[in-house]
């Protein structure tokens, strides 16, 4: 509910315009229910064909739960991948949209009320730019990720780049990212997510504000340099608007281990899930298998093998081998498909996460005061890790490197997983920032007053 005695959205109509992946999409949708309990006008952007079967599952729970948002079907143009120079779908589909949102200056234009802002991805910051200033309206983007991700998007472009066989990189008022901590793909010359980063992080200056989904408790430091001009000057406001509440919409049909929970103590099942764009090996899924079965833990694992869902039509018993199957049920729930994360971590039963650190799954392990066994797989999540790990809510096993590129053997996971379970700082430090969590998103806290300003802003067109 807003915190004014009036509601403070009665005139504001705000366009959201999501790129593609489900990290991208959830906290999308998340602002949109937190926008609405504020009473603002929604219009939200669908880009179609969706990549994944997921994110079209969760569009149409979404608008089944929100009637009242108008959905702007955008249908993108198909992009060769071979011109683009990746095999990545999410990646090509980040470019064909860009590629396509002259499309849509039309159908933005015709909407009743006109706009009063645009909310975009971060993989659209160039093309979303050149489309409200057509429409001559502010345009905001939501990043995706923490703080210390955005303070290296914003500062990475202007690098000098005078050493570069140096090992850091160097960011004023934050401190020091190891090259072996960046996104991978970041690393690649020409390769669609470099050309996307460099570019977009130069025009960071021309956006109205920064949406991030971060809380005082965990980033409270990074976002005050952000906001002091001390990382970079000219920044827009970078405003921290989370951590953004999970919602009922995004409760899927399908398998749940919830009644399996209920039978077992307190703090006494781990969670091992690493997110819907990581896809193991068979030799790594084996030994995740012989690593949970020998933590001495009841387990709920999730288990992925495909990059996009739409490929992966093979069963559990198939993904894991039967012989292992076999012996994990006894021991815990394996399941191969998406489930309601925020739920699995806010069960009394789960004392621990084994996570690829994504950004939305951090969160969602600080909302429900779970320790994190960071295990990075790609992207922004080994610069995530660091995070965890320095808060104190988690552990960090840095000799394991990205989760795709080596095996970490089943005995030495168990082995952490044991370590996890058991430690009662960890256990106590995530409680702490459990207690941090629910006051940002009470009512009246900050994430509820960042959403007013940035309500009284968008009202005013700025």
């Amino acid at each position: 509910m807003s915190t004014s005695d009036q509601p403070s959205g009665d005139l504001t109509h705000v366009a959201l315009f999501p790129s593609a992946g489900m990290g991208h999409l959830v906290p999308f949708l998340r602002l949109a229910a937190a926008l609405l309990r504020h009473h603002c006008k929604l219009t939200l952007i669908t880009s179609h064909p969706a990549v994944s079967s997921a994110e079209s599952q969760l569009i149409s729970r979404f608008l089944s739960a929100f009637p009242q948002i108008t959905e702007l079907k955008f249908h993108i143009v198909p992009l060769d991948p071979l011109v683009a120079n990746s095999d990545d779908p999410f990646f090509l589909q980040f470019e064909a949209i860009r590629r396509s949102v002259h499309l849509l200056t039309s159908p933005l234009s015709a909407l009743s009320p006109p706009l009063s802002a645009l909310v975009c991805d971060v993989s659209l910051i160039s093309s979303a730019l050149v489309l409200s200033a057509t429409l001559k309206i502010p345009n905001y983007v939501l990043f995706t990720s923490s703080a210390i991700m955005f303070s290296l998007f914003a500062y990475y472009p202007f690098v000098k780049m005078s050493d570069p066989s140096g090992d850091l990189i160097h960011i004023p008022a934050i401190g020091s990212i190891p090259k072996t901590s960046l996104p991978p793909p970041l690393l690649v010359d020409n390769s669609i997510f470099n050309k996307i980063f460099t570019q977009d992080g130069r025009r960071i200056k021309e956006l109205n504000g920064v949406l991030i989904n971060a809380m005082d408790a965990m980033e409270g430091d990074t976002v005050a340099a952000l906001n002091s001009g001390k990382v970079l000057d000219g920044l827009p406001p970078v405003v921290p608007i989370g951590p953004l509440l999970p919602c009922e919409f995004e409760n899927p049909e399908g398998k749940s281990p919830i009644k399996w929970l209920e039978k077992l103590p307190p703090r006494s099942v781990v969670f091992a899930s690493f997110g819907s764009r990581t896809a193991a090996s068979r030799e790594q899924i084996k030994e995740i298998g012989i690593g949970l079965a020998s933590s001495g833990y009841k387990f709920v694992w999730i288990v992925k093998d495909k990059v996009v869902d739409k490929e992966d039509k093979e069963g559990v018993e198939g993904v894991v081998g039967e012989e292992l199957m076999e012996k994990l049920k006894e021991k815990g729930m394996v399941l191969k498909e998406w489930v309601n994360q925020e739920e699995i971590l806010g069960h009394r039963a789960v004392g621990g996460f084994v996570s690829h650190c994504g950004w939305n799954s951090v969160m969602e392990a600080a909302l429900k005061g779970v320790p994190v066994l960071a295990w990075p797989q790609n992207g922004d999540q080994m610069i995530n890790a660091g995070l965890v790990a320095k808060k104190g809510v988690g552990m960090w096993v840095e000799k394991w490197g990205w989760g795709h590129k080596c095996v970490v053997k089943g005995e030495e996971l168990g082995g952490r997983i044991k370590e996890l379970m058991e430690s009662d700082v960890l256990r106590a430090r995530a409680a702490e920032l459990k207690e941090e969590a629910a006051k940002a998103v009470a009512v009246g806290g900050s994430c509820d007053r960042a959403i007013e300003w940035l309500i009284g802003r968008w009202s005013k067109g700025i």
